[in-house]
């Protein structure tokens, strides 16, 4: 059943990204910003377990009527399975990644650098070099990072957890964001109390999945380029816990394209997306054979 959730979820996702509006979730900013104002100065471990209460609380409601549906066992889990498409929907994003990437490259055509700065700072989620060169292959190594925070780690935790799974990395990856963005705009120190414990909290759910999606690009890119980047990066000391899986994605992503060096950064842009749309291909054919085997549900 989870595969053809899944399965429908991404068909519609694709289908119905640019009507759905409300999967951005704006209506979560004031509960992130409550949040982010509760946990203030807070530090060590009595932070962290704030931090983890507060992001659990908005996955609850999912989590008890998921229980429900189960329990209630009613027309063949049908309502269970609607249910578990409808979470899945509202996880996988909070945007659209093609069609943000496609925007990009049509701005960078079209001569709109104004715009496709703007579209670029969505995908970055921090400032934009300005010089166009540094810029396109920075939104290249974004492109990587956000699919492993918007698709493939939604997807894992809908297999290991169902529907309360999905919720939980969206939430996680949402207040993540919104600190993020609060950090900027406030122009905080992005070493504040309340930042690093969410990064913390979202470094620990991305884990997982940034590695199987390192993997995954391997599979549906250059595979030794990809395994020789791997290895590589991991001779490096990392800066802090939670950039680890952004830094290994992008590195290993960007191996796996084997771009030529005469390649220009706008078509790698394009061919970063590709390698994802492959890779969760790549991801969808291997939970399938999982689920023939019985080791997925």
């Amino acid at each position: 059943m989870k595969l053809i959730a899944l399965v429908v979820a991404l068909v519609l996702e694709r289908s119905l990204t640019r009507l759905l509006h409300l999967r951005e979730l704006r209506w979560f900013d004031r509960y992130f910003d409550w949040a982010l104002a509760r946990l203030g100065k807070q530090a060590g471990w009595r932070g962290e377990v704030l931090a983890a209460l507060l992001l659990l609380l908005p996955v609850v409601p999912v989590a008890l009527v998921s229980i429900g549906l189960l329990e209630a066992d009613i027309f063949w889990d049908v309502p269970y399975f609607l249910f578990a498409v409808l979470v899945l929907l509202f996880s996988l994003g909070p945007r659209d990644l093609g069609a943000e990437v496609q925007d990009y490259c049509d701005q960078v055509a079209g001569g709109d650098e104004a715009q496709a700065t703007r579209t670029a700072k969505q995908l970055l989620e921090t400032e934009v070099p300005r010089d166009y060169g540094r810029r396109d292959l920075a939104v290249e190594e974004a492109v990587l990072v956000q699919a492993n925070n918007r698709i493939f780690g939604v997807l894992l935790f809908f297999i290991a957890f169902g529907p309360i799974g999905a919720w939980l990395f969206r939430v996680g990856d949402l207040f993540r964001r919104r600190a993020v963005f609060e950090a900027g705009r406030q122009e905080a120190v992005e070493g504040a109390p309340p930042y690093v414990l969410i990064e913390r909290l979202h470094g620990a759910l991305a884990w997982v999945p940034a590695r199987l999606t390192c993997l995954g690009y391997a599979l549906a890119g250059s595979f030794e380029e990809a395994i020789s980047a791997w290895r590589t990066y991991r001779e490096q000391p990392a800066r802090r816990f939670y950039d680890v899986n952004d830094e290994l994605v992008a590195t290993v992503g960007r191996a796996a394209l084997a771009r030529s060096p005469s390649e220009s950064p706008v078509l790698c842009v394009g061919a970063a997306l590709r390698l994802v749309q492959r890779t969760v291909f790549v991801w969808v054919t291997v939970i399938a054979l999982m689920t023939l085997f019985g080791w997925a549900i």
